[in-house]
C-alpha cells in the first residue's frame, strides 16, 4: 500500500517535534524525517507496528500550473509482514495520514 505526501508536510512535522526546520528535498531526507516523527510520536500502536517490515520512500515532482510551479512529493510504500491483514494495514496508514493532516 502506498500513500503521498508533500515535502512541506514533513517539514512541518519535523518542525512541530524537534523544533529543527529541516530541508526535504530527496528521498533519503524524507526517509530521515519519517524516523524523526515515528521516534517522537505514538503514531503506531505496538501490535499493528509489529507487522510493519519497512518504508520505501521514493520522490516525485508534482506540476499543479506549469513546469515551474510544483512541489516535491514523497510516495511511501508500506511493507507488511506476509498474511498482514487488510484492517491492520489501513490502520497503520490511517494513523500516519492523520498525523500528517493535523500538521
Amino acid at each position: 500500500m502506498k500513500i503521498k505526501v508533500e515535502s512541506e508536510k514533513f517539514v512541518k512535522a519535523v518542525k512541530k517535534l524537534d523544533g529543527v526546520e529541516m530541508m526535504v528535498e530527496n528521498a533519503d531526507d524524507a526517509k530521515e524525517a519519517l524516523a524523526l516523527i515515528l521516534r517522537k510520536t505514538d503514531i503506531f500502536n505496538a501490535e499493528n507496528y509489529a507487522k510493519l517490515k519497512d518504508v520505501s520512500v521514493s520522490s516525485f515532482q508534482e506540476y499543479k500550473t506549469s513546469a515551474v510551479d510544483y512541489k516535491m512529493v514523497f510516495l511511501l510504500e508500506f511493507l507488511f509482514e506476509e498474511n498482514t491483514s487488510l484492517d491492520t494495514k489501513v490502520a497503520v496508514i490511517k494513523e500516519l495520514q492523520e498525523f500528517f493532516n493535523k500538521v
